[in-house]
């Protein structure tokens, strides 16, 4: 006899930001992975934080996950997901299935100095430009996904994220 069905709704984790947030770079939702050790970007393939460091010119892949996050706050850079909570199998953004938005323009409107918006990956984009496309007070920023999912190659996303670093303090 097979188990029962679980209930598959994924819910996000809460944001990473502070007063002197510069940059916010928001994802999808994250990843079964990431889920399971409750943190940001888990997977070890995937690109994020080596693409973060690049960006920072920090090793953030040989720190800590607290560090990582102290060191992303530090220099100005916040976290969070455009979607709150939503039914998915699995880790692929295809999978999601009635997505509950995350209060985008709220977190937005708390942080003064926030510079730019990065969307990490075209879901992201999609739904999160849905909310901020009429704010003009900010940059928004389509990014190829940091997942290993996004076939292309690290060296290619490194070069597009690269434009991330005129948004932060020098």
């Amino acid at each position: 006899m097979s188990p029962q069905p679980q209930d598959d709704r994924r819910i996000g984790f809460p944001p990473v930001v502070d007063a002197d947030t510069r940059l916010l770079i928001l994802g999808s939702l994250p990843g079964d992975a990431s889920l399971k050790a409750a943190q940001y970007y888990a997977h070890p393939r995937n690109g994020f934080w080596p693409l973060i460091g690049g960006v920072l010119d920090e090793p953030l892949t040989a720190l800590s996950y607290s560090n990582r996050l102290d060191r992303l706050r530090a220099r100005g850079v916040g976290l969070w997901d455009v979607i709150a909570s939503a039914r998915r199998s699995g880790s692929l953004d295809a999978a999601i299935r009635s997505p509950e938005a995350a209060d985008l323009r709220g977190l937005v409107n708390s942080l003064p100095r926030l510079r730019a918006v990065a969307f990490n990956g075209g879901l992201a984009a999609k739904l999160g430009r849905r909310v901020l496309a009429d704010l003009d007070s900010v940059t928004l920023i389509d990014l190829p996904s940091s997942s290993p999912a996004h076939a292309i190659s690290l060296s290619a996303k490194t070069e597009t994220w690269a434009i991330l670093g005129k948004f932060l303090p020098g």
